[in-house]
């Protein structure tokens, strides 16, 4: 205590200043319209400055849940969209329209780990056995195709990236449906190579590459990449074709596994079909 009326003592004339300056500012407030009104309107303006700061603070913290509630919209919206669906034929009346039954689902899932400069790349979902995941399903962002399920546990699942060599995929050309596949041979995580369209095929940079559908991974006309470059001139039958992928698989968010809902009974036709 006697420490403290030692340090009040010392200080006294910055106390006795400011006590008078206080005193001079509420008289000065208290006889003066224009200097409440400025008063008033410099205090709101402080405090609305405040506020506005906790604010983006706040919307900051909240912006984990406010991706994870998009791409929950996103992912019903996909289960809406027409895209989803597959024309179903009516037995009994057939009229001028498109009848539809619903041939794919989407699940949200998070990214929590994934690789993108290594000869083989693997990304990490949040989602695995329990949410019904397994091998196989394909797995696409907001922008394009990112990999395809290899690994499922009980509450993750490993997705084989597009960028790993030997993961390839039916692709076609926008528009002409001409087809080849998706392959990443070019080291470089924002490009990749098509092969097995044939030099007769009329491409230009700018065209768009889509996934081809009907493998029971991707449905048909996801986004793939944009063409960058074509060498007609490339050994084979065959053009040198490399794309600029339409998904950046250098980041990290949400993503949507896709469930072909007919993949089963796909499958066991074809096995029946190949059997000797």
């Amino acid at each position: 205590m006697r420490d403290l009326f030692r340090f009040l003592f010392r200080v006294r004339n910055v106390l006795l200043f400011a006590a008078l300056m206080t005193v001079s500012l509420l008289l000065l407030y208290n006889g003066n319209m224009h200097h409440r009104a400025r008063a008033i309107t410099s205090s709101n303006a402080l405090v609305g400055t405040i506020y506005s700061w906790r604010k983006e603070i706040t919307d900051y913290a909240n912006l984990k849940e406010v991706n994870r509630r998009l791409a929950e919209e996103n992912a019903s919206w996909r289960n809406r969209s027409v895209d989803a669906y597959t024309p179903l034929e009516n037995t009994f009346v057939r009229i001028n329209d498109t009848i539809h039954r619903q041939q794919y689902t989407y699940l949200t899932a998070k990214v929590v780990n994934s690789t993108w400069h290594k000869q083989m790349n693997f990304l990490t979902l949040d989602k695995g056995a329990t949410s019904d995941v397994q091998e196989d399903m394909g797995v696409i962002g907001a922008q394009g195709i990112i990999g395809v399920v290899r690994a499922v546990s009980p509450h993750f699942a490993s997705v084989k990236s597009v960028l790993s060599p030997d993961l390839e995929v039916s692709v076609q050309l926008r528009g002409s449906a001409h087809f080849g596949l998706l392959r990443w041979d070019t080291s470089d995580p924002l490009t990749a190579s098509v092969v097995d369209i044939a030099k007769h095929v009329r491409v230009a940079p700018g065209d768009t590459i889509e996934t081809r559908g009907g493998d029971g991974i991707f449905p048909r006309g996801i986004p793939v990449g944009v063409i960058t470059e074509v060498e007609p001139d490339a050994p084979g039958i065959y053009l040198g074709i490399t794309t600029r992928l339409t998904e950046d698989m250098t980041r990290n968010g949400f993503v949507y596994i896709v469930r072909d809902l007919v993949k089963l009974e796909r499958d066991s036709i074809q096995q029946a079909h190949s059997a000797p």
